[in-house]
């Protein structure tokens, strides 16, 4: 099953770091972001681990949950973890799944329904796609997903600028453009008429085309 963009985020039950949790009730009404990894002690994921643990801080100040996945046991989070908190400098506080069954990751669609076998004997290679990352609204629909080659470190700076933008377009009925950072301007949604328009916005807006409309970041 492909999943694309609104729809429900597949709901699980797994282990993790942190025990025992049902996907939905974990996220609760928080927003989420769930990143995957295609095998344990790999070293582009180690550096992405510490980054997360970090910048846990300001994920949590959106309201927004961070859960790791890895097609390895439980038992070898904990001691990655380890390795990772030694090289990077920060200790994980977030869970990590393990999905030695391969069934989150079938299930997101990281790999084939019909993959078979479990974590046992395979290699990052044979787990290449396992490289991803969905956003997912308190609604639990699916906000954003990416995927990431192997050997490109994902930017969690553009995650967070990317959530800021889809917390607030949740919020008012705006979009944001190219490269937009909170405190700059943004533009009226389409969906708005200029009726409607001039009632959110007594002040105007700047319109250098009639669908381009420009106005002030809402608070």
């Amino acid at each position: 099953m492909s999943l694309r963009i609104n729809d429900t985020a597949p709901n699980f039950r797994a282990k993790t770091t942190r025990g025992e949790i049902d996907f939905h009730a974990w996220i609760g009404d928080s927003w989420a972001l769930l990143f995957s990894h295609p095998k344990d002690f790999t070293p582009v994921c180690t550096t992405e681990l510490g980054y997360l643990a970090r910048i846990e801080p300001e994920f949590t100040r959106r309201n927004t949950k961070l859960i790791g996945l890895s097609i390895d046991p439980v038992e070898d989070h904990d001691r990655w973890a380890k390795d990772v908190e030694e090289t990077q400098g920060a200790a994980i506080q977030y869970p990590l799944i393990g999905d030695t069954d391969l069934a989150v990751a079938k299930l997101y669609n990281m790999l084939p329904a019909d993959e078979a076998g479990t974590s046992a004997g395979r290699t990052a290679a044979t787990n290449a796609t396992v490289r991803s990352v969905f956003i997912i609204g308190p609604d639990k629909k699916i906000k954003l997903m990416l995927t990431y080659p192997m050997t490109t470190g994902r930017n969690f700076d553009e995650i967070l600028r990317v959530l800021d933008s889809m917390q607030l377009t949740a919020r008012h009925k705006v979009a944001t453009p190219v490269n937009w950072k909170q405190g700059e301007d943004v533009i009226i949604a389409g969906s708005v008429s200029d009726d409607e328009a001039k009632t959110i916005y007594p002040a105007g807006w700047k319109s250098p085309k009639p669908y381009l409309r420009i106005v002030k970041q809402p608070q």
